[in-house]
């Protein structure tokens, strides 16, 4: 048997590299596994562009960052390019996009949330948003970052330890109510 699989279209979390700061090359490798549709502003085009990885998607001005051949290039219009982003890859129905960036703005990825499944690395974390009544089974000790308001927020499975930190209190399953549509949380990757 063969050990080749087919990847179709969208099946794979597309990846946004909007920087590239601090974040280690093995888990870069990892995320760019399963050949996603890679997106990447000027500046991360040239540096993914000088370890020879091919990218599908640049946003910025046409022509700006032409170091590849058979690129599609998406303008940021009057928003970030995450927003200029997002927008294309909600409008072209993608289920889901892991995002690479230096600078965590919020408010950039929160009207996204409900649309698109998100999953940010930002400074050795991974950030993602979660709706209400998530549960997740975590072992003892590990920290969890509430990273936008949560109103009404409880919790089981959790012990506050700092501003909108928490640990696992055991092994198994933690879980997070409140009223707000989505809450973005915070795990350690290091």
């Amino acid at each position: 048997m063969s050990s080749h699989h087919i990847i179709r279209e969208k099946q794979e979390p597309a990846l946004l590299v909007l920087g590239l700061d601090n974040f280690a090359d093995d888990l870069l490798g990892q995320l760019l596994e399963w050949s996603p549709t890679l997106m990447v502003t000027a500046d991360t085009a040239e540096q993914l562009n000088a370890f020879g990885i091919k990218f599908d998607v640049l946003i910025g001005d046409d022509g700006e960052g032409n170091l590849q051949s058979d690129i599609k290039y998406i303008s940021r219009g009057s928003g970030t390019i995450a927003q200029a982003a997002l927008n294309y890859l909600t409008a072209n129905n993608y289920p889901a996009v892991n995002i690479i960036t230096d600078e965590l703005l919020l408010s950039d990825y929160l009207p996204f949330a409900g649309g698109i499944n998100i999953v940010i690395f930002n400074q050795n974390k991974k950030i993602y948003p979660v709706l209400n009544g998530f549960t997740k089974w975590k072992p003892a000790g590990d920290v969890i970052e509430i990273m936008s308001e949560a109103d009404g927020l409880t919790f089981t499975g959790l012990a506050l330890t700092g501003n909108n930190l928490y640990k696992t209190t055991h092994d198994g399953f933690f879980t997070l109510r409140f009223n707000t549509p989505s809450v973005f949380i915070a795990e350690s990757i290091a």
